[in-house]
C-alpha cells in the first residue's frame, strides 16, 4: 500500500496548532506508518512544496504576500486541504489588526516608528521581508476549503479524530462539540 502525502503548514499564527499536533504522543508513530511527510515545519527542512501531496493541514490566517503566494500553491498540489485551528478557519487573533480598517500601515507605524527605541524605520527588503497584505483573511477566503477544523488549538483527541478516517480513504465527521467548538 502507498503512504499518503501528508504535508503541515504554518501561515500567520503562534504555532500552537503544530505543538498540539505533536501532543498527539504515541499515535505519531503509528502516523509515520501510514503517511510519508514531505513538508513541514516541524522536522523537515524542505523548502519548496511538492506536487502531489494528498492531505495538508494549513495552520495560520493569510497576511502576507509569501502567505498568499504558499497558499495558492499549496492549494493547487494538495488533494484535501484541512484548515487546522481558529486563525486558518476565521483569521482570529492575527486578524486583531483588521480592527483598525485602514490596512497594514497603522499597524507598521505603530510598531516601527511609534514604539521603535533606536533608528525608527519602516521595514522594506523585498523578498526578505513580506509585504503585509491590508487585511488578515481566513484561509477559505483565499482558497477552497475541504475541512474545518476549529480550535485554539485544536486538541490532539480532535485532530486525531479528523486524520484516521482520511488515512482510511473516508471523510471525518466534523459534527458535535468535540469535533466543531472553537476556541
Amino acid at each position: 500500500m502507498d503512504k499518503i502525502k501528508f504535508a503541515t503548514i504554518w501561515l500567520a499564527g503562534c504555532s500552537g496548532c503544530h505543538m498540539s499536533f505533536l501532543d498527539l504522543d504515541e499515535f505519531l508513530i503509528d502516523l509515520a506508518d501510514l503517511v510519508d511527510v514531505v513538508y513541514s515545519p516541524v522536522g523537515c527542512d524542505l523548502k519548496d512544496y511538492p506536487e502531489g501531496v494528498d492531505v495538508c493541514l494549513v495552520e495560520g490566517a493569510v497576511a502576507n504576500e509569501d502567505n498568499l503566494e504558499l497558499i495558492y500553491q499549496v492549494r493547487r498540489r494538495t488533494q484535501t486541504l484541512i484548515a487546522f485551528g481558529d486563525c486558518a478557519v476565521t483569521a482570529n487573533v492575527p486578524a486583531m489588526r483588521n480592527m483598525l480598517r485602514e490596512g497594514a500601515k497603522p499597524v507598521l507605524e505603530r510598531g516601527y516608528l511609534e514604539l521603535a527605541d533606536e533608528n525608527p524605520h519602516l521595514p522594506h527588503a523585498p523578498g526578505i521581508v513580506p509585504e503585509l497584505l491590508d487585511r488578515v483573511l481566513p484561509v477559505h477566503e483565499v482558497v477552497p476549503i475541504d475541512i474545518f477544523m476549529p480550535g485554539c488549538p485544536p486538541s490532539a483527541d480532535r485532530i486525531r479524530a479528523t486524520l484516521e478516517p482520511l488515512l482510511q480513504g473516508q471523510q471525518p465527521a466534523m459534527v458535535g462539540r468535540d469535533m466543531i467548538k472553537f476556541g
